[in-house]
């Protein structure tokens, strides 16, 4: 048996079950089994899908809180974490299709709706600060951080889905082209 707490064996088969087969097919049996624990053990601690959803979307974004936090250069910050938020292969497309879910659950059932916008909230503080931070200049530090956001998320989405004409590289260039735009960096800068 596990040396760590069953609440967060739960999460993390939570997590991965509902990235691979989505909320809907998720079954409580598969989590207890993956974490190995009780269904009556995850039952006690989610009352709902919506829940265990919310729970494993809040434990996912805890997780990939150590990698967020890298000091640096103001630009190779903001580079690295346009390059976090992108559906790149492994943990952050596990990661995006989590997004996903929470999205269209959100849509259908509005207890989920807070714990879309904690998250969010959370995101664009993590920018705004970088981008305050960075000395870029008189710049709406917040309106940048939705902007920058806006385009992870749309382009970021059309990526996940194979779209031909939006491939990883060229979602991470666009957005990345916005951004420096909006914070006045030379084209030099910018590029590399």
């Amino acid at each position: 048996m596990s040396a760590r707490p069953a609440r967060e064996r739960i999460l993390d088969a939570a997590v991965e079950r509902i990235a691979s087969d989505g909320i809907d097919a998720v079954r409580i049996a598969r989590i207890a089994m993956d974490a190995r624990v009780s269904t009556a053990l995850v039952h006690y601690h989610f009352a709902t899908r919506e829940a265990l959803l919310a729970e494993a979307l809040e434990h996912s974004f805890e997780t990939a809180g150590a990698v967020r936090d890298e000091p640096g250069e103001p630009v190779a910050r903001l580079r690295s974490m346009v390059e976090q938020c992108l559906p790149l292969p492994g943990e952050q497309e596990r990661d995006w299709v989590l997004w996903v879910e929470l999205w269209l659950r959100a849509v259908r059932h509005p207890e989920l709706r807070p714990t879309a916008a904690r998250l969010y909230a959370r995101m664009h503080e993590w920018f705004r600060e970088a981008i305050e931070a960075g000395g870029f200049g008189p710049v709406d530090a917040g309106a940048v951080a939705d902007r920058t956001l806006g385009l992870i998320d749309g382009l970021g989405v059309r990526a996940l889905l194979g779209d031909p004409a939006m491939p990883l590289e060229r979602a991470r260039e666009e957005v990345w082209h916005a951004l420096a735009g909006d914070l006045g960096l030379r084209a030099a800068a910018a590029s590399g």
